[in-house]
Protein backbone atom coordinates (compact mmCIF):
# COMPACT_ATOMS: atom_id res chain seq x y z
CA UNK A 1 0.00 0.00 0.00
CA UNK A 2 1.27 3.26 -1.19
CA UNK A 3 1.49 5.94 1.37
CA UNK A 4 -0.52 8.82 1.86
CA UNK A 5 0.06 12.07 0.04
CA UNK A 6 1.71 14.68 1.91
CA UNK A 7 -1.40 17.65 1.89
CA UNK A 8 -3.35 14.06 3.18
CA UNK A 9 -0.72 13.75 5.57
CA UNK A 10 -0.67 17.62 6.85
CA UNK A 11 -4.47 17.86 6.70
CA UNK A 12 -4.91 14.90 9.16
CA UNK A 13 -2.64 15.99 11.27
CA UNK A 14 -3.89 19.80 11.72
CA UNK A 15 -7.38 18.01 11.99
CA UNK A 16 -6.18 16.25 15.05
CA UNK A 17 -4.20 19.22 16.67
CA UNK A 18 -7.49 21.26 16.28
CA UNK A 19 -9.71 18.30 18.00
CA UNK A 20 -6.94 17.93 20.86
CA UNK A 21 -7.25 22.09 21.30
CA UNK A 22 -10.75 21.87 21.57
CA UNK A 23 -10.70 18.77 24.28
CA UNK A 24 -8.17 20.21 26.00
CA UNK A 25 -8.95 21.05 29.76
CA UNK A 26 -9.84 24.28 30.52
CA UNK A 27 -9.25 24.86 33.99
CA UNK A 28 -5.50 23.51 34.46
CA UNK A 29 -3.59 27.28 34.98
CA UNK A 30 -4.74 29.98 37.03
CA UNK A 31 -4.46 33.84 36.61
CA UNK A 32 -1.09 35.15 34.96
CA UNK A 33 0.46 31.76 34.87
CA UNK A 34 3.94 32.30 33.40
CA UNK A 35 4.23 28.95 32.06
CA UNK A 36 7.83 28.48 33.94
CA UNK A 37 6.53 25.31 36.74
CA UNK A 38 4.24 23.21 35.46
CA UNK A 39 0.74 23.45 37.24
CA UNK A 40 -2.10 20.59 38.22
CA UNK A 41 -2.85 17.49 39.82
CA UNK A 42 -0.30 15.27 39.95
CA UNK A 43 -3.34 12.60 40.15
CA UNK A 44 -2.46 9.91 43.73
CA UNK A 45 -5.53 8.16 44.16
CA UNK A 46 -5.29 6.07 47.07
CA UNK A 47 -2.46 7.75 48.60
CA UNK A 48 -3.41 9.97 52.24
CA UNK A 49 -3.40 13.00 52.51
CA UNK A 50 -0.87 15.01 54.56
CA UNK A 51 -3.00 14.88 58.17
CA UNK A 52 -0.65 15.93 60.52
CA UNK A 53 -0.27 19.71 58.79
CA UNK A 54 -0.58 22.02 60.90
CA UNK A 55 -3.36 24.91 60.25
CA UNK A 56 -5.55 27.92 61.93
CA UNK A 57 -9.28 27.63 61.39
CA UNK A 58 -11.22 31.03 60.05
CA UNK A 59 -11.91 30.82 64.09
CA UNK A 60 -8.47 31.75 64.67
CA UNK A 61 -7.99 28.34 66.36
CA UNK A 62 -5.14 25.66 65.79
CA UNK A 63 -5.61 22.35 64.30
CA UNK A 64 -4.33 19.58 62.27
CA UNK A 65 -5.65 18.98 58.93
CA UNK A 66 -6.43 15.59 59.84
CA UNK A 67 -8.78 16.92 62.83
CA UNK A 68 -11.24 18.17 60.10
CA UNK A 69 -11.27 14.82 58.03
CA UNK A 70 -13.47 12.73 60.16
CA UNK A 71 -16.21 12.36 56.89
CA UNK A 72 -15.59 12.64 53.31
CA UNK A 73 -13.43 16.00 52.72
CA UNK A 74 -14.07 18.46 49.48
CA UNK A 75 -10.57 19.79 49.74
CA UNK A 76 -9.72 22.90 47.72
CA UNK A 77 -6.55 25.47 47.53
CA UNK A 78 -7.34 28.94 46.88
CA UNK A 79 -5.72 32.43 47.90
CA UNK A 80 -8.08 34.98 50.13
CA UNK A 81 -7.04 37.99 48.42
CA UNK A 82 -7.52 36.62 44.50
CA UNK A 83 -10.33 38.48 42.67
CA UNK A 84 -10.78 35.93 40.35
CA UNK A 85 -10.48 32.57 39.39
CA UNK A 86 -10.21 31.69 43.30
CA UNK A 87 -13.84 33.11 43.78
CA UNK A 88 -15.31 31.47 40.68
CA UNK A 89 -13.83 27.70 42.39
CA UNK A 90 -16.05 29.10 45.62
CA UNK A 91 -19.20 29.81 43.75
CA UNK A 92 -18.80 26.59 41.48
CA UNK A 93 -18.51 24.34 44.43
CA UNK A 94 -21.29 26.56 46.85
CA UNK A 95 -23.31 25.90 43.41
CA UNK A 96 -22.84 22.49 43.19
CA UNK A 97 -23.58 22.03 47.43
CA UNK A 98 -26.96 23.68 46.54
CA UNK A 99 -28.27 20.53 44.75
CA UNK A 100 -26.69 17.72 46.85
CA UNK A 101 -29.08 16.04 49.05
CA UNK A 102 -26.36 14.74 51.76
CA UNK A 103 -26.51 16.33 54.99
CA UNK A 104 -22.83 18.32 55.60
CA UNK A 105 -23.62 18.15 59.57
CA UNK A 106 -22.43 14.53 59.43
CA UNK A 107 -22.55 13.10 55.50
CA UNK A 108 -19.70 15.58 54.00
CA UNK A 109 -16.82 18.48 54.63
CA UNK A 110 -15.29 21.19 52.51
CA UNK A 111 -12.23 22.57 53.61
CA UNK A 112 -10.78 25.29 52.00
CA UNK A 113 -7.05 26.27 52.40
CA UNK A 114 -5.09 28.99 51.23
CA UNK A 115 -1.72 28.77 49.52
CA UNK A 116 -0.35 32.07 51.12
CA UNK A 117 1.45 31.27 53.79
CA UNK A 118 1.17 35.39 54.92
CA UNK A 119 -2.44 35.24 54.74
CA UNK A 120 -4.72 35.26 58.20
CA UNK A 121 -8.13 34.02 59.93
CA UNK A 122 -9.47 37.66 59.47
CA UNK A 123 -8.27 37.00 55.24
CA UNK A 124 -10.73 34.08 55.58
CA UNK A 125 -13.64 35.05 56.90
CA UNK A 126 -15.35 37.26 53.95
CA UNK A 127 -14.94 34.57 51.88
CA UNK A 128 -16.36 32.27 53.82
CA UNK A 129 -19.10 34.18 54.16
CA UNK A 130 -19.23 34.72 49.86
CA UNK A 131 -19.37 30.64 49.86
CA UNK A 132 -21.63 30.29 52.18
CA UNK A 133 -24.11 32.53 50.85
CA UNK A 134 -23.58 31.01 47.29
CA UNK A 135 -24.68 27.94 48.56
CA UNK A 136 -28.29 29.72 48.71
CA UNK A 137 -29.66 27.24 51.46
CA UNK A 138 -29.10 26.48 55.10
CA UNK A 139 -25.39 25.39 55.38
CA UNK A 140 -23.77 24.70 58.59
CA UNK A 141 -20.41 27.31 58.82
CA UNK A 142 -18.81 24.13 60.61
CA UNK A 143 -18.96 22.24 57.52
CA UNK A 144 -17.19 24.40 55.59
CA UNK A 145 -13.83 25.19 57.06
CA UNK A 146 -11.25 28.33 55.96
CA UNK A 147 -7.69 27.35 56.50
CA UNK A 148 -4.28 29.41 56.90
CA UNK A 149 -1.06 28.31 57.52
CA UNK A 150 2.74 28.23 57.35
CA UNK A 151 4.42 27.59 53.88
CA UNK A 152 5.94 24.09 55.64
CA UNK A 153 2.52 22.92 56.50
CA UNK A 154 0.73 24.43 53.00
CA UNK A 155 3.84 22.40 51.04
CA UNK A 156 2.97 19.28 52.98
CA UNK A 157 -0.68 19.14 52.12
CA UNK A 158 -0.28 20.11 48.68
CA UNK A 159 2.56 17.88 47.99
CA UNK A 160 0.42 14.60 49.50
CA UNK A 161 -2.45 15.26 46.81
CA UNK A 162 -0.22 16.23 43.95
CA UNK A 163 -1.51 19.91 44.08
CA UNK A 164 1.03 22.32 42.47
CA UNK A 165 1.46 26.20 42.50
CA UNK A 166 3.78 28.78 42.10
CA UNK A 167 4.39 32.17 43.54
CA UNK A 168 3.57 34.64 40.38
CA UNK A 169 4.60 38.04 41.57
CA UNK A 170 2.07 39.00 44.22
CA UNK A 171 -0.39 36.20 43.48
CA UNK A 172 -0.25 32.57 42.81
CA UNK A 173 -0.59 30.32 39.69
CA UNK A 174 -2.33 27.26 40.58
CA UNK A 175 -5.03 24.33 38.94
CA UNK A 176 -8.84 24.60 40.11
CA UNK A 177 -10.69 21.99 41.11
CA UNK A 178 -11.18 19.53 43.98
CA UNK A 179 -9.31 16.34 45.89
CA UNK A 180 -12.36 14.20 47.48
CA UNK A 181 -10.70 12.50 50.50
CA UNK A 182 -12.45 9.58 52.57
CA UNK A 183 -12.75 9.88 56.18
CA UNK A 184 -9.64 8.12 56.49
CA UNK A 185 -7.90 10.92 54.25
CA UNK A 186 -7.24 8.38 51.31
CA UNK A 187 -7.86 10.40 48.07
CA UNK A 188 -10.55 8.61 46.26
CA UNK A 189 -11.32 11.25 43.36
CA UNK A 190 -10.08 14.41 41.45
CA UNK A 191 -12.57 17.11 40.43
CA UNK A 192 -11.17 19.36 37.77
CA UNK A 193 -12.02 23.01 37.20
CA UNK A 194 -14.23 25.47 38.91
CA UNK A 195 -17.87 24.03 38.08
CA UNK A 196 -19.12 20.63 39.11
CA UNK A 197 -22.47 18.70 38.32
CA UNK A 198 -24.18 18.19 42.02
CA UNK A 199 -24.38 14.49 41.05
CA UNK A 200 -21.17 13.90 40.32
CA UNK A 201 -20.69 15.87 44.13
CA UNK A 202 -23.15 13.36 45.73
CA UNK A 203 -21.56 10.31 43.52
CA UNK A 204 -17.96 11.62 44.75
CA UNK A 205 -18.79 11.67 48.31
CA UNK A 206 -21.06 8.50 48.91
CA UNK A 207 -18.01 6.26 47.17
CA UNK A 208 -15.66 8.13 49.69
CA UNK A 209 -17.53 7.49 52.17
CA UNK A 210 -16.93 3.63 51.17
CA UNK A 211 -13.01 4.49 50.29
CA UNK A 212 -13.42 3.83 47.21
CA UNK A 213 -11.18 5.03 44.49
CA UNK A 214 -12.66 6.36 41.45
CA UNK A 215 -10.31 8.05 38.10
CA UNK A 216 -11.10 11.61 37.54
CA UNK A 217 -14.51 12.33 35.47
CA UNK A 218 -13.85 12.17 32.06
CA UNK A 219 -13.07 15.65 30.01
CA UNK A 220 -14.54 14.79 27.37
CA UNK A 221 -18.33 15.02 29.61
CA UNK A 222 -17.17 17.77 31.19
CA UNK A 223 -16.64 19.32 27.65
CA UNK A 224 -20.38 18.36 26.90
CA UNK A 225 -21.54 20.34 29.78
CA UNK A 226 -22.03 23.76 30.61
CA UNK A 227 -23.56 25.63 33.85
CA UNK A 228 -26.64 28.27 33.52
CA UNK A 229 -26.83 30.11 36.68
CA UNK A 230 -30.32 31.11 35.90
CA UNK A 231 -32.11 27.59 36.14
CA UNK A 232 -28.94 26.41 38.70
CA UNK A 233 -28.78 23.57 36.39
CA UNK A 234 -26.08 21.53 34.05
CA UNK A 235 -27.10 20.62 30.41
CA UNK A 236 -25.75 19.70 27.39
CA UNK A 237 -23.83 21.92 26.07
CA UNK A 238 -25.92 22.23 22.00
CA UNK A 239 -23.82 24.47 20.00
CA UNK A 240 -20.05 23.81 21.87
CA UNK A 241 -20.74 19.47 20.96
CA UNK A 242 -22.42 20.21 17.45
CA UNK A 243 -19.26 22.53 16.64
CA UNK A 244 -17.24 19.75 16.81
CA UNK A 245 -19.13 17.57 15.21
CA UNK A 246 -19.31 19.87 12.34
CA UNK A 247 -15.62 20.31 12.29
CA UNK A 248 -15.48 16.28 12.05
CA UNK A 249 -17.49 16.49 9.34
CA UNK A 250 -16.18 18.71 7.69
CA UNK A 251 -12.40 17.45 8.07
CA UNK A 252 -13.88 13.98 6.95
CA UNK A 253 -15.39 15.85 3.78
CA UNK A 254 -11.98 17.58 3.17
CA UNK A 255 -9.94 13.97 3.49
CA UNK A 256 -12.52 12.90 1.12
CA UNK A 257 -11.56 14.80 -1.84
CA UNK A 258 -8.39 15.07 -1.66
CA UNK A 259 -8.55 11.18 -1.67
CA UNK A 260 -10.76 10.92 -4.54
CA UNK A 261 -8.67 13.21 -6.38
CA UNK A 262 -6.09 11.15 -5.55
CA UNK A 263 -7.52 8.27 -6.98
CA UNK A 264 -9.01 9.93 -10.04
CA UNK A 265 -5.26 11.04 -11.03
CA UNK A 266 -3.46 7.76 -10.56
CA UNK A 267 -6.12 6.33 -12.66
CA UNK A 268 -5.76 9.09 -15.70
CA UNK A 269 -1.76 8.19 -15.08
CA UNK A 270 -2.39 4.64 -15.49
CA UNK A 271 -4.49 5.26 -18.27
Amino acid sequence: MSPLPATVRVSAIAFALALALALGNPALAHEGATGSAPLGFEERLGSTAALDASFTGEDGVSLRFGDLVDRPVLLNFVYYRCKNECNGLLVGIAQALHGVDADPDSAYRVVTVSVDETEVPADALPKKAIALASVEKPFPPSAWRFLVGSHASIDALADSVGFSYAKNGADFDHPLGLVVLSPRGKIVRYMNGADFLPVDVSMSLLEASSGLVRPTIAKLLRFCMSYNPQSRQFGFNVLRVSGIVITILVGGFVLYLVLSGTRRRRRTQGR
